[in-house]
């Protein structure tokens, strides 16, 4: 019995300095707060941090068509308009421009959430977090919602060679559609979604009734909500289905999408302590004591989030509650501070927004959900094959390589990067660039 979560953390530099272009909503600024405010609070010296590889095209075609993972690696905003078909086959353009650097960029966080599941199934790890990750919308074929490569379908993926049964929860303000619509047909990945629904909101998918097809009837669980939802509300809910979920599927490992377009002044109303209280609730489920299960590993990824200052501070407080640390309100002097001013304080006030989302409303969906989850009869089981090798694990002897064992210390130590990478002082990009 473990003692203390052992927790990887993956972040590039290079994140930060990707621009999606001028008013487009997706600022990847916030990656380098993130980081950043993560390196004031000293959290970066309770786990072992990591810079991912970039994956190769021939992971990411583990998902995706093999035609388009081609077309958005040699795709450049100076040849774009030589290629009209194409853009319009794969849905590029004004949701998901085409910019400098993009084809890097998808490499590098599709990189951070197939490693992280890799240290998982290695079981270097319990826990594995990619802030950069969590984008949930892309499609085999096409992008999607400012969303290019599925880095969560991969991981998945890889966390399905070594693990029966994977869960998949997504508590971002927009359906996980992507993800969802990934495993629709299979019993080994329980998909469960909470987001705002209607039908101009985008995705316009995941109404309740949406619950997978053939092998995968009932394995996908949405959670329809309204605008203005509160954290005792969202909490109870989350609570509520997830314990019975994960008492239903017995995952062996959960992945946890936290896009943070959930947070007040957004659609939702729910304040970062509330949104990190799901995640404080799932990470119980790695506990070895909890009787419900055995422990579970946990990946956790980013997504949505267009306020970059609130953003970051709540994946910040979010790395504390996986590392059970307590993080002080008043936000310690780093590169970004002024981003927080003038209060520079951790956790935001709520917005004043009706919640129209009723009891009776809420009760009604409870209601439905755990009657899709009584159709369940047990835990799928599956007749687990010879592991498939690994396409890239970095700096390990391919000849020597033994996924029944433990890498050794001075293995793992390679994989870390100095400490001089990840203090304030580090000049990882351009902190006067006004992404607005």
């Amino acid at each position: 019995m473990r003692s203390k979560d052992r927790i990887s953390y993956f972040y590039d530099r290079d994140v930060g300095n990707v621009y999606f272009g001028p008013n487009h909503p997706m600022k990847l600024h916030r990656l380098c707060m993130t980081h950043h405010l993560v390196l004031s609070y000293d959290l970066h010296k309770k786990m072992e941090v990591y810079r991912p590889h970039k994956a190769y095209p021939v992971e990411l075609a583990q998902f995706h068509s093999a035609d388009y993972v081609e077309f958005l690696q040699r795709i450049n905003p100076d040849t774009q308009h030589l290629f009209p078909e194409e853009m319009s086959k794969f849905k590029l353009g004004e949701d998901c421009p085409v910019f400098d650097d993009m084809f890097e960029f998808c490499q590098i966080y599709a990189g951070g959430t197939i490693d992280a599941a890799r240290r998982l199934n290695n079981q270097l790890c319990d826990i594995a977090i990619n802030w950069a990750g969590g984008l949930h919308h892309a499609k085999k074929c096409e992008a999607s919602g400012f969303c290019y490569i599925n880095d969560l379908v991969l991981g998945i993926l890889e966390l399905l060679k070594y693990h029966a049964r994977v869960m998949y929860i997504d508590i971002d303000v927009h359906h996980g559609d992507g993800v969802e619509e990934a495993f629709y047909f299979t019993d080994r990945v329980m998909t469960v979604s909470f987001h705002k629904y209607g039908n101009l909101f985008f995705p316009g998918s995941g109404d309740v009734k949406e619950t997978g097809e053939r092998e995968g009837k009932f394995y996908a669980i949405n959670v329809p909500l309204k605008d203005g939802i509160d954290d005792t509300s969202f909490t109870r809910l989350f609570k509520t289905i997830i314990s019975k979920v994960v008492e239903i599927y017995q995952p062996g490992v959960i992945v946890l999408q936290c896009g943070a377009d959930s947070l007040a002044g957004d659609r939702f109303n729910l304040s970062i302590d509330g949104h990190a209280e799901c995640v404080r609730f799932v990470k119980k489920f790695g506990l070895p004591l909890l009787k419900l299960i055995s422990s579970v590993f946990v990946l956790v990824t980013g997504g949505g989030g267009y306020t970059k200052e609130n953003v970051a501070r709540c994946w910040t407080v979010e790395t504390g509650v996986l590392l059970d640390t307590e993080l002080p309100n008043e936000i310690p002097d780093n590169d970004y501070i002024k981003y927080f001013a003038p209060e520079c304080s951790l956790r935001i006030p709520t917005a004043h927004i009706e919640n129209f989302n009723s009891k009776s409303y809420l009760g009604t969906i409870k209601m439905q959900v755990l009657e899709i989850l009584r159709c369940i009869q047990h835990a799928p089981s599956v007749q687990m094959q010879e592991v498939p090798p690994d396409f890239y694990i970095p700096d390990f002897d391919e000849d020597e390589k033994n996924p029944d064992e433990r890498i050794d210390q001075h293995t793992q130590d390679k994989q870390i990067q100095g400490d001089d990478e990840y203090y304030e002082g580090d000049n990882d990009n351009d902190h006067n660039m006004d992404y607005v």
